[in-house]
């Protein structure tokens, strides 16, 4: 996403704002940043691109481990909610901590592959959202989904130290998630607002 900003003081921001979902959709909402990856539970009443993250089928960052008790997992809404529409009871656990475990265990339920399941849809678990500037997030949009990007080693490795994740495991991770907002993502999308916890 930096190659896409404006100037340096905006690439330093971006980087400054990392953060997990819902501490990103509570700086979005108070107006602290401009633009955002939000949530998409939070997202249906924001301004948004055709530009999201997406996983067509299986996930392994968004679980349920059922044998365990029913609990939220602060980090994220959308992921809570999108347990609850699917009926599934367990602890919802997210990203690293959620990819380490699908790589160490088999005793998990994967969301988004259940919605899959069920929908025969891809899941949206989030979108660019932005408060003004659509021409200009409209555009990041377009350039970001025409071209496929390649990790440079060094950032793979960092990551990897980071997430005490191998690096290929990263990789077969990353080929699981998609960004365009296409006809049957954005149908997903609409199918998961239209559903009642």
């Amino acid at each position: 996403m930096k190659r896409y900003t404006k100037g340096s003081s905006a690439k330093m921001a971006m980087e400054y704002k990392k953060n997990v979902p819902s501490a990103i959709n509570k700086a979005f909402l108070r107006r602290r940043v401009d633009a955002a990856f939000i949530s998409s539970a939070v997202a249906h009443k924001q301004n948004f691109v055709s530009l999201g993250i997406i996983a067509k089928r299986e996930v392994l960052s968004v679980l349920v481990l059922p044998s365990q008790q029913t609990q939220d997992d602060s980090e994220s809404a959308t992921s809570n909610r999108l347990a609850k529409v699917l009926h599934v009871e367990g602890k919802v656990i997210i990203g690293d901590k959620a990819l380490r475990y699908a790589l160490a265990h088999d005793d998990y339920i994967d969301l988004a592959a259940l919605w899959h399941e069920k929908t025969q849809l891809p899941f949206v678990f989030a979108l660019l959202c932005y408060h003004k500037e659509k021409k200009h997030y409209t555009k990041i949009a377009k350039e970001f989904t025409k071209k496929e990007f390649k990790i440079p080693q060094y950032l793979l490795k960092k990551a990897a130290k980071q997430t005490a994740i191998p690096s290929q495991e990263i990789l077969n991770y990353l080929k699981l998630i998609s960004y365009k907002l296409d006809t049957k993502a954005y149908k997903g999308l609409r199918k998961f607002y239209k559903m009642k916890v």
